[in-house]
């Protein structure tokens, strides 16, 4: 019996030191484990943090740039600046193959897929005009003026050298049909309310929102649209930030800056 426990107790301890090593090896597994995931977790974290947008990847004021910003207070320069790459959208268009149905090459490609899924989703949109030279929005302006006032026009029309469209970037949209054509109403046809929903997806700004004509100069019109390219469009809608001037901190305003 003796003999037996002499020979059992070493075994005993033998066992008893591998468990307490076993433990010991698991617990510094858990804890590599552990602080691998954490670190993996905390680089994850540090990877998917949202860049922030850059404002200064586009000139406000290079004609050429989708981003250049024209009102009341910053007017083309030079005045005579006609885009190099116009060309006629394959939509549309009130006046077949005029030169005011015109648009910037990328503005042209991307207002062709948005008038394609508008028809996919059940709406039919005409283009009524979008490039307009220095002369055509004199004679736009002077019309206005000669009938309502310069007060008046100048809520409604842009001056020549201060128009969006002479960029080649914006177009008014209409139903095909004609309804409320260049009208507010247009904002509350399907039409009108696919488009406020969905210019963004493509690219597109409604740029002279309801609401905010101090800031942008202009009454109301759900209609004009205006191309910034889909980056800045989706920024835009996902801070809600609806105008030019105020995403840039831009000034804009009622009064014209005179040339």
């Amino acid at each position: 019996m003796m003999r037996f426990l002499k020979f059992l107790l070493p075994l005993i301890i033998i066992l008893a030191a591998g468990f307490i090593w076993f433990s010991y090896q698991n617990d510094l597994d858990d804890a590599a484990s552990t602080n691998s995931s954490s670190q993996k977790k905390s680089d994850s974290s540090t990877t998917e943090q949202p860049a922030t947008f850059n404002k200064d990847k586009y000139s406000l004021t290079d004609p050429e740039s989708i981003w250049v910003v024209v009102n009341k207070q910053h007017p083309l320069q030079p005045q005579s600046y006609i885009p190099s790459d116009l060309r006629l959208p394959d939509v549309s268009q009130r006046i077949p193959g005029a030169e005011q149905m015109q648009l910037r090459e990328e503005a042209a490609t991307a207002l062709e897929k948005l008038f394609a899924d508008a028809q996919t989703a059940g709406h039919q949109l005409q283009i009524t005009t979008a490039f307009r030279g220095y002369n055509y929005q004199k004679s736009l302006y002077d019309g206005y003026v000669r009938e309502q006032g310069q007060a008046a026009a100048d809520t409604e029309s842009a001056r020549p050298g201060y128009s969006e469209h002479q960029t080649g970037l914006a177009a008014d949209i209409r139903p095909a049909d004609g309804r409320c054509y260049l009208e507010q109403c247009f904002g509350e046809t399907p039409e009108g309310e696919w488009l406020a929903k969905n210019a963004y997806k493509y690219g597109y700004i409604v740029r002279y929102v309801e609401g905010k004509e101090s800031i942008t100069g202009y009454s109301y019109e759900p209609w004009h649209v205006r191309y910034v390219g889909s980056e800045l469009s989706l920024e835009m809608h996902t801070t809600g930030i609806q105008t030019l001037e105020e995403f840039f901190s831009v000034n804009g305003g009622t009064t014209y800056r005179n040339l």
